[in-house]
């Protein structure tokens, strides 16, 4: 029986063989990879992926496609998670692994969980090598956007603060089906080592309070938080916009705040 996508799991399923060719290509699985797949819906993927890999884990939450994926690949090297990837916990997959080696993560993130999914796996960000998404392509132009842009926000702070990231191509509706309204895009995802070192309680506050707001001006924006002449001496100029501020200037307004709680 063929699988109807469901909506409430915003499931578009990945059917073009070429886009597909095109990301495994991209990800260049290596035989001994520890690798993880996020929403493997109906093995698209995870066929080829299989078949470079001597395991696979999946995270899968709707139970139809566990089950489905279970006849279609019966093989010891497929490791099955029924669960939800938003509360799943990452780093359990590298507990039990023998070798304790590091996780590379994939996925065709659903577009209706894929930011809170996003910062949910930058918690594992230590424990990752790679992480390459497929996204709705205006996330993926928030995430890797510079100061300066409309696009440049929230996400791109909190996102750049812990990863090096690069949009590598575009992948359109007909790729899918059922055909999304949007079109999508490939991101790789490289955590850095050592991440500008800040109370990231602190960064987010000021992050969030800022771009609450981003039409005003820094000052307005973080009153309460900071007063224009501490802005000034830490270097950032008070009548600028939110979106204008670097990462490394919103890391050291988290260390200032944290200095003075």
């Amino acid at each position: 029986m063929k699988h109807i996508p469901r909506k409430r799991f915003g499931q578009n399923f990945l059917t073009d063989q070429l886009v597909i060719s095109s990301i495994i290509n991209t990800i260049a699985p290596q035989e001994d990879d520890h690798m993880v797949e996020i929403g493997p819906g109906q093995g698209a993927m995870t066929a080829l992926l299989l078949q470079a890999l001597k395991a696979l884990h999946v995270v899968e939450i709707d139970r139809d496609l566990v089950v489905l994926l279970e006849k279609k690949f019966k093989s010891a090297n497929l490791i099955m998670h029924a669960a939800d990837a938003l509360q799943f916990d990452f780093g359990s997959l590298i507990n039990v692994s023998q070798t304790d080696r590091k996780l590379r993560v994939v996925g065709n993130l659903p577009y209706n969980i894929s930011t809170p999914l996003l910062f949910h796996l930058a918690d594992f960000s230590a424990q990752i090598i790679d992480q390459h998404f497929m996204l709705q392509k205006e996330v993926v132009e928030r995430m890797v956007a510079e100061p300066g842009g409309k696009e440049y926000g929230r996400l791109s702070v909190m996102l750049q603060w812990r990863y090096t990231m690069d949009c590598l191509f575009i992948v359109p509706p007909t790729a899918f089906d059922p055909p999304p309204k949007v079109e999508s895009a490939i991101v790789r995802m490289l955590p850095i080592t050592k991440p500008l070192e800040c109370d990231q309680q602190k960064l987010e506050l000021v992050v969030m309070k800022a771009f609450s707001q981003r039409r005003k001006v820094l000052r307005n924006c973080l009153s309460g938080l900071f007063t224009e002449n501490q802005l000034i001496d830490l270097g950032i100029d008070p009548t600028v916009r939110p979106e204008t501020v670097s990462v490394e200037q919103f890391v050291r307004l988290a260390r200032e705040l944290a200095e003075h709680a």
